[in-house]
Parts: structure tokens; sequence; C-alpha cells
């Protein structure tokens, strides 16, 4: 049943391989402009896949408060807090602005592989002629690491320092749940909201497939090999699709009661409807279950108290992963056949727990802008993928919701109503 109490979103803060915030995202989205490139920051000369979405421009010193904190905060929690802080000034809330005891944070998240340089001399402590011996990681290498340096990979530390900066004593969580993590925790803050709890929740989610321990623990079995050309390479549901881009990037919402926000004069950018999640069965053949997406569409659609006419798209999940992306786009016809749907991997690549929230970024900026870009590189429809993918020109809005959609590759789904 829907929520008597409407949530509404005044402050939203993106960064991304396409831009970093609102207005430059939206310029290189309305250009077409990918944000897949030839690796700089995280190269590795062995590795066969040389590209990715890099975050450009990006220097937590700007962003991050107080500045100290950096010594203590990875990539991954410098640009989750980055984009806090960007919702929170498009929002006009600044620590006190909220009473303490009513601001939660809910943010997604998942394991922080370690900067390799992090932990250089430790292993050098370790290698003897060339060959790693692990029987002295403990007596020798713990004396080369960092006290902090588990407070730099903590999962649940963007949630943390953004609690901790804005003053928010209220309710405050991290969701670890892969690609489902954004919007898991989008799901969270806007039920702590309907049921009174807070008044205002920051909530969002940071992620990267780039940093060079990640590459190299996940392989490159799922990723593109279109190394001459990278701007190419993220093409989901187009049947020349031949697998996932990597990148980098956060975003984060200020939400709050409909009721609250007017009060205090905010601008209203948008609303969150309703949310769902879902879990299905998968098999060696099947890690994306076609049935789980459906339902999770279905109970999204219940919660949020519309209907399949009120929903202008949906923004797909779509990694670009053959296999993955049919089984998803049975899922979405299954539910809601012959909606448009939209692809914004396409632009920023894969970047792993922030992807929901960032899909769920530009649903805002979409119903800001009265259009829907059109999704990258999609130029040979897939037969096996029957539903309508927006390309070539972008899509005018004329309905009230753009419903964002993550699984996982093990069964579980995610979603969220936007609604403008």
């Amino acid at each position: 049943m829907p929520s008597s109490i409407e949530i509404v979103i005044t402050g939203t803060g993106i960064v991304s391989p396409i831009g970093i915030g609102n207005e430059a995202v939206w310029d290189s989205l309305v250009q077409g402009k990918s944000g897949i490139a030839p690796l700089t920051e995280f190269t590795a000369p062995e590795y066969p896949v040389s590209f990715g979405g890099e975050l450009k421009d990006f220097d937590g010193k700007k962003y991050v408060k107080p500045r100290k904190a950096l010594k203590v905060m990875c990539r991954e929690i410098q640009t989750g807090f980055a984009a806090a802080a960007l919702a929170m000034d498009q929002a006009q809330l600044q620590p006190g602005s909220i009473d303490p005891d009513r601001l939660g944070v809910v943010y997604g998240s998942e394991m922080l592989y370690s900067d390799f340089e992090d932990l250089r001399a430790a292993y050098e402590q370790c290698v003897e002629e060339g060959w790693y011996k692990h029987d002295r990681w403990g007596p020798s290498a713990m004396s080369e690491t960092n006290p902090l340096w588990m407070l730099k990979y903590l999962p649940n530390m963007p949630a943390c320092h953004v609690g901790i900066y804005y003053d928010g004593r209220g309710h405050n969580n991290t969701i670890c749940l892969e690609e489902c993590s954004s919007l898991g925790a989008i799901s969270e803050a806007l039920s702590h909201l309907r049921r009174g709890t807070m008044d205002c929740m920051i909530t969002g989610a940071t992620g990267s497939r780039l940093n060079i321990n990640v590459l190299m623990y996940r392989g490159d079995s799922l990723l593109s090999h279109r190394n001459d050309a990278p701007e190419k390479a993220s093409r989901p549901f187009d049947q020349d699709r031949d697998g996932m881009v990597s990148s980098e990037g956060a975003a984060a919402f200020v939400l709050e009661p409909r009721e609250k926000a007017e009060a205090r004069g905010a601008q209203i950018l948008g609303r969150v409807l309703g949310a769902a999640s879902t879990f299905g069965r998968i098999t060696e053949e099947a890690v994306v279950s076609p049935t789980a997406v459906k339902a999770c569409l279905e109970t999204t659609l219940r919660d949020a108290g519309i209907t399949a006419d009120d929903i202008a798209c949906v923004f797909a999940h779509g990694t670009s992963i053959a296999a993955d992306d049919r089984l998803e786009a049975e899922g979405i016809h299954a539910a809601l056949p012959g909606v448009p749907v939209a692809a914004m991997k396409s632009y920023y690549g894969h970047t792993g727990a922030a992807g929901g929230a960032l899909d769920a970024a530009m649903a805002v900026l979409s119903h800001q802008h009265g259009q829907v870009p059109p999704t990258l590189n999609y130029e040979t429809p897939d037969p096996a993928c029957e539903i309508p993918v927006i390309h070539g020109q972008p899509l005018s809005i004329e309905k009230p919701v753009i419903l964002v959609l993550s699984q996982t590759r093990r069964g579980q789904c995610t979603c969220v109503a936007i609604a403008r």
C-alpha cells in the first residue's frame, strides 16, 4: 500500500565519469558524451583490458570536510562524501539545519579494496627470491602497515563520515548487496521517512570496479575487450555487446517528507513514490532471475500506488553482459511489455554498488529536463531482448514515473520509482 506521507527529493549529488555535479553530467548526456576511455589512473600493463570509466579531475580536497578526514578515506569514501556534500549544498542544508536526532544516513557500499601502494611495503616483506611467503605476513608485514589502514577501507565508513560531519545522530546504516546496494539504501531511507522516525535522510552509494586489486580479483571474463574503441564498449542490449565496462562513481540524495521540505522553502526536484526488493532462483546458466525482475517491477508499482500506464520508461540495469541483458529484458518484457527502456551504463559503465544511485540521479535529471537521453551504442537490436530501447533520439517524457532497476548475479533485484 502506498504511504500517505509523500517523500520528495531536495538535493542530488553526482560524481561520475561523465561529470561531477548535475550541470556537468546533464551536459554530457545531452551531447551523447561517453565517460569511457583508456585508463590513466588505474593502469596495469599486463592486464588484457586497458579502458574504463575513470573520474576526471576529481580532488577530494574540494569536498571532504573536515580536511583532516582525508587521511582515513580511500577514493571510494571520498567520492561518497563528495556526492553527499553536493546533494546537501543543493538542498541548502548545513550541519545543524536539521534536528540531529531526526537526521539519518543510509549508504550503499561494498568491499573497498586496498590501493596497491598502501600495501606495497608490507607485501615486499613477504617476498623472497620472487616468491610470496604466506607465513611472513603476520610476523613481518604488519609492522609495515599503517595503523589506520583499516579505517580507510571499511564499507560502512562513507555513511559514518557523512553522519559525523552533518551531525546526523539518527538512523545510520550501510547496505552491502553488490549492485543492489544503492537502491536498497534508498528503499531503507524511504521506509524511515514514511514511518516518521526521521525528518531527513541522506542516502546514496559509492563504488568502484577500477582499483587494480578489484580488477585482479574479479578477472576479465565478464569485461568488454574493445581496447581499440573504448567509447563503443558499453552497449547494453545491443546484439554486438561483449561484456561490461568497469568504472567508478557515487551519487547521493537528500530525501524529506513534502511537508517538512515545503515548510523550510526547499526546492523540490522529484519524488520517491515506492520501492521493492525481490529474490529469484539462479542456475549456472542463468545468473539473473527474470522472475525476480518481473516481481520487483510489479511490487514497486503496488508500493507506489501506480500502474503501468504511469511509467514513462524503465532505467534498466543493463550491464552489457550478453546473457545478463537477455535475462533482464525477459523480466522487463514480462512485467511491462512495450514500455520504453534506457540503459545509462552505456555512458559511464559499471560502478558496482553505486550503479543504482547513479541511474536514479539520471532519472531525477531526466524529469527536470523533460527528456530521457538515448542509450549509447545501441546499433543492432538483439532479437532475444524484446524491449523497446530508447536510442538515436531522446524520449520526451509524457508520463510521471521512471522506474530504476538493479540486480545482482546472485538473484537479488531492487527497484525504485522516481516521479517528477
